[in-house]
């Protein structure tokens, strides 16, 4: 399984379409491997492009703070399970997940969807 975060300084961003990057971890066999980060976009998340180069780098799932419901489609639609609701160090959520510890929150981020439209 490839795991996904975004991530502002080692920490879980919690608005998913301005991270500063997608720390990737592996994880196999219990034990969990970071991956070369992916840069994130400059632009809204949901309309980056940015679910396909995660998609395409073998990302299974995304484990993150918060977003909009229209990036949570765009993953999703990309074949991206969707984990919301983490905060902190990414690399402790991951281990949280990893071990069975960590689920969606099921929550959207509703200020987000004022702030890109068309979702």
């Amino acid at each position: 399984m490839k795991i996904a975060v975004p991530s502002r300084e080692g920490q879980i961003d919690q608005h998913f379409g301005h991270c500063q990057e997608f720390l990737v971890f592996t994880a196999h066999d219990n034990q969990l491997t970071q991956d070369p980060a992916i840069p994130s976009s400059d632009s809204c998340g949901c309309k980056s492009g940015i679910a396909g180069v995660l998609a395409q780098a073998g990302v299974t799932h995304l484990v993150a703070g918060n977003m909009g419901e229209g990036a949570l489609k765009v993953l999703q639609d990309h074949g991206i399970t969707v984990v919301r609701g983490a905060s902190g160090r990414s690399r402790e959520a991951v281990e949280e997940f990893v071990a069975g510890r960590f689920h969606d929150s099921g929550e959207l981020c509703s200020s987000h969807h004022d702030s890109c439209s068309n979702h």
